[in-house]
């Protein structure tokens, strides 16, 4: 009797782990396939023919077009660099440097994926609008006040994530050792 409860409780024990190691890596997995730098993170393979396992469930669970390996590559930044989550509520600052690309966008996206610039505002920030010190750096104020310089203007309430999306660029290909992305800092909360 021992035996049978013992071999139903390592039973349930095996499936509890392996069911639930499986539910996180199909739906977050970024321990996996993700590559992950400060508070941005990239799927390297999600353009590339043969993706991983791991990555191939990231793009079914987003279902968006992904970049091609020899187009560029797809940062997304959910939190801050203090691991808070960015809220509409509160006003960031992107700070510092990219990593070398031929040209590179930055939009901020709610849960379900839409855009959730202001209406009257700019639905996104290129790299050849910005103002610039001349080491390169940017300086990017993101929230629903108005901030002078660089400004993304949200609109709504709620949670959001930040897309960075970098154009012809070698970050993961080895012929870059520029590994450094913006930090996204907090700066007021109501």
């Amino acid at each position: 009797m021992r035996f049978v409860l013992y071999l139903l409780m390592m039973c349930t024990v095996a499936l509890g782990v392996g069911f639930g190691l499986s539910y996180y890596a199909l739906n977050d997995g970024r321990m996996f396939g993700a590559v992950e730098i400060g508070p941005w993170a990239a799927w390297p393979d999600a353009g590339s023919p043969t993706p991983n396992p791991y990555t191939r469930s990231f793009l079914v669970r987003e279902g968006e077009l992904q970049l091609g390996q020899a187009e560029g590559i797809r940062f997304t930044a959910s939190t801050d660099s203090a691991g808070d989550p960015l809220t509409r509520d509160c006003t960031y600052k992107v700070v510092g440097m990219t990593p070398l690309a031929t040209g590179w966008t930055l939009v901020a996206l709610d849960e379900d994926g839409i855009n959730i610039a202001a209406p009257d505002a700019d639905p996104v920030l290129r790299s050849n609008g910005l103002s610039r010190p001349n080491d390169g750096s940017i300086a990017i104020a993101i929230g629903k006040h108005l901030s002078a310089g660089n400004w993304l203007e949200l609109s709504g309430d709620g949670p959001f994530r930040l897309v960075l999306s970098l154009y012809d660029t070698a970050t993961f290909s080895g012929f870059s050792s520029d590994s450094s992305m913006p930090a996204i800092t907090k700066e007021a909360c109501p």
